[in-house]
């Protein structure tokens, strides 16, 4: 199986950052670790052994981010909205530099966002506030309402990177397009501490008029087996 490791100074975020690239060809999958995770993390928990036949057979090319989260939402010592400056820098990094550079490697047009934990809230959040530049967003056991990272701020920064408000105030006919174009499937479990979380997020797109796949797993499913049990089964789609 094809591994790659990359490294470049990244102007968005002022510092250096590092990728995993596994796979040679076929839909590029982004894929962001969970709270103040790294880029190796997938690797470690077996998530590539998991789509190994993907990989090998060239359906599916995976490229696994590092995070800020230290630097973002898990910065206690920042001013919330210095959090949410922070976040939007970081999705800079992942719109403007990681995925071109992967079109570069890879020009196969389909892109797919994932994550597990934090990383399905930043899978969620970008691809629903950037529709056009992704075709499937799968979130593992996601959150999607930032407000706790928030300390009782709440002003425009961070509301937008809030999917469980700013969802329900979109009004834009191009961005609401291209949300119905997109696949989105959320799946926890019904124990989840955000199951509820989940099927709020669900149901106001819903009220938007853009489809979504809610997937409730037995039991807590907020681990790493279930995970792999998830990722197998949604990403060629939402069964």
């Amino acid at each position: 199986m094809n591994r790659e490791h990359h490294r470049w100074h990244s102007p968005s975020l002022g510092r250096e950052m590092e990728l995993l690239v596994f796979g040679h060809a076929g839909a590029r999958m982004v894929v962001f670790p969970t709270s103040m995770g790294r880029f190796y993390e997938w690797e470690d928990r077996g998530m590539m052994d998991t789509l190994g036949e993907q990989l090998r057979n060239g359906w599916l090319q995976i490229i696994c981010v590092d995070s800020v989260d230290g630097e973002s939402w898990y910065a206690r010592g920042k001013h919330p909205h210095d959090r949410a400056q922070r976040q939007f820098q970081y999705e800079s990094y992942i719109l403007n530099e990681v995925l071109p550079f992967s079109r570069s490697r890879n020009d196969n047009p389909f892109v797919i966002a994932t994550g597990a934990s934090f990383g399905a809230y930043h899978a969620v959040t970008m691809a629903l506030r950037h529709p056009h530049a992704f075709n499937r967003v799968i979130g593992l056991s996601g959150m999607y309402d930032i407000r706790q990272f928030a300390a009782g701020h709440y002003d425009e920064a961070v509301y937008a990177n809030n999917p469980s408000h700013f969802i329900s105030d979109l009004s834009d006919h191009g961005h609401l397009e291209a949300l119905r174009r997109m696949d989105i499937i959320l799946a926890t479990g019904h124990d989840d501490s955000f199951v509820e979380n989940n099927r709020h997020l669900s149901r106001i797109l819903w009220d938007k008029g853009v489809g979504n796949a809610l997937r409730i797993w037995d039991g807590w499913a907020h681990d790493w087996p279930y995970w792999q049990d998830m990722i197998r089964a949604y990403v060629n789609g939402s069964d």
